[in-house]
């Protein structure tokens, strides 16, 4: 009997009480088959729509009926699968609705429809899935090289900076230690020549002083001899002063102008004076060589008018250069051609015969600015930008706007409109333009002129290589009251 019992017993598998861990919680999947207190189940199969835990998977394990059966993850979302106007598992996508169906559904409601099984679009989107992620891992790996780059990159500008900026100091302290040195020899040079003239003049004054001595014996004794009463005695006394040999001093001393070393003060002034116009000239190309390190390529120019407005510019004008026939005015923001001169004082920076004037900022990067022109009768508006050194005096072509290697300019003129550098001009638009925005990116050398309305359309585009710093310009050739208004842009 009681290896019957034993036998009885391994039959229906008996088994020590499973562990509290074991059994499911409120976030578990719980299994279908269990009763009582339910086990967590280990696996789901999306055939029977039910979750198994250990011990009631082991058919699907063993039995040969539920081999083709596929156990996923454990889900409390099987259901999901019925279909819930069938009751029956969706085991067929429509492309055509982008939905899962029952077979039932697929010759009903979606019997026309593009219909495929949920497994081959499965597979098919698992393709394009996997060309996704390696998109993806490729786009990942093309920017960790590029972070790497960046990093390598911002590295090796930090390096390159603090060589600079060693370079820069040991190359100014020895300019100013020679500085030094020539003012040492210079002051040194000053006493030398002081201590050689005074020497000079010391042994002249000297000598002076022994004759001054002489003379004022001599003088006594003469004077002694006007007294004598005897004339025998005076004429023989007078004979043996004669003898005496005359002086050898001139009525004047050849001295120089009362400079002295005031011509070595105007000579080191002048050096001064060279050397700021040195250091003048040459600042803007330092300058320039600083603007010009760029590590990133330059972004792309801007395409709609709120992407220009990110690089938007204020522009005022200079008065200093302005035609006497241009009266400015709303903040130096705008022109306007007077039929009088107006009461400028004397400067070498303004423009003597052409109505034109110049920005006071310097334009080095990339900015954007606006010109909305108001003109009256025949006539027009130059938009220019131009280097600082363009001539000024005259009525030369050296000192127009778009007549020289100097200056870039956008002409509107009677509904017509051209672009001119260097005397040679070329056709743009026949259309209207009252408004014309200017794009420069100094460092990429574009420069792009548009006409601004509810778009931006190009009028035209520069590719070329500025040398100096850029200034904005107007140019206006029209009747008296003609305007032209750099804008302040929102």
């Amino acid at each position: 009997m009681l290896a019957d019992l034993v036998e009885e017993l391994k039959k229906t598998g008996l088994h020590a009480a499973p562990a509290d861990h074991c059994y499911a919680g409120a976030e578990d999947v719980a299994c279908d088959v269990c009763t009582g207190r339910k086990l967590k189940a280990l696996k789901s199969c999306l055939v029977c729509l039910a979750s198994y835990c250990e011990e009631h998977l082991q058919p699907h394990h063993q039995a040969p009926a539920f081999k083709k059966h596929k156990l996923v993850e454990p889900s409390k979302n099987l259901q999901d699968n019925i279909c819930p106007r069938h009751d029956e598992v969706m085991k067929m996508f429509c492309r055509t609705d982008q939905q899962c169906i029952c077979y039932l559904c697929s010759v009903d409601e979606h019997k026309d429809h593009n219909t495929v099984s949920a497994a081959a679009e499965r597979t098919h989107k698992q393709r394009e899935l996997d060309l996704s992620r390696e998109e993806i891992q490729q786009t990942v790996q093309d920017i960790e090289r590029d972070v790497k780059v960046l990093q390598q990159q911002r590295k090796t500008l930090s390096l390159s900076a603090d060589k600079a900026v060693d370079d820069t100091d040991k190359t100014f302290t020895e300019m100013m230690r020679l500085l030094q040195k020539r003012s040492s020899d210079v002051k040194q040079q000053i006493r030398s020549q002081e201590e050689t003239e005074v020497s000079r003049v010391k042994d002249v004054e000297k000598k002076l002083q022994q004759e001054l001595v002489g003379l004022k014996k001599r003088e006594a004794e003469l004077k002694q001899l006007s007294l004598t009463h005897d004339h025998k005695q005076f004429l023989l006394n007078y004979r043996s002063l004669s003898a005496l040999s005359p002086s050898t001093h001139s009525s004047t001393i050849n001295v120089r102008p009362l400079r002295h070393f005031e011509d070595v003060t105007a000579a080191v002034a002048k050096v001064r004076g060279q050397l700021q116009d040195l250091l003048t000239e040459t600042w803007t190309n330092i300058s320039l060589a600083v603007a010009e390190v760029d590590v990133l390529v330059p972004e792309p120019e801007p395409k709609t008018r709120a992407e220009f407005f990110r690089y938007s510019q204020e522009i005022t004008l200079d008065p200093n250069t302005a035609n006497t026939r241009l009266l400015l005015s709303e903040g130096n923001r705008k022109v306007t051609f007077m039929k009088e001169d107006q009461s400028y004082s004397s400067h070498t920076d303004r423009f003597t015969d052409h109505r034109q004037v110049l920005s006071k900022e310097s334009l080095t990067r990339r900015c954007y600015w606006e010109v909305e022109w108001r003109g009256r009768g025949r006539g027009g508006v130059y938009v220019a930008v131009t280097y600082k050194n363009i001539s000024r005096s005259g009525s030369s072509d050296q000192c127009s706007f778009g007549c020289n290697d100097k200056s870039w300019a956008f002409i509107y003129n009677q509904n017509s409109s051209y672009f001119s550098h260097n005397k040679i001009s070329t056709k743009v638009s026949d259309v209207t333009v009252s408004r014309v925005g200017v794009y420069l990116d100094h460092r990429a050398g574009l420069l792009s002129f548009y006409r601004v309305s509810d778009t931006m359309t190009l009028l035209h585009r520069v590719q070329t290589t500025f040398t100096q710093n850029l200034y904005a310009g107007v140019y206006l050739f029209a009747l008296y009251g003609s305007t032209a208004e750099f804008c302040k842009l929102k």
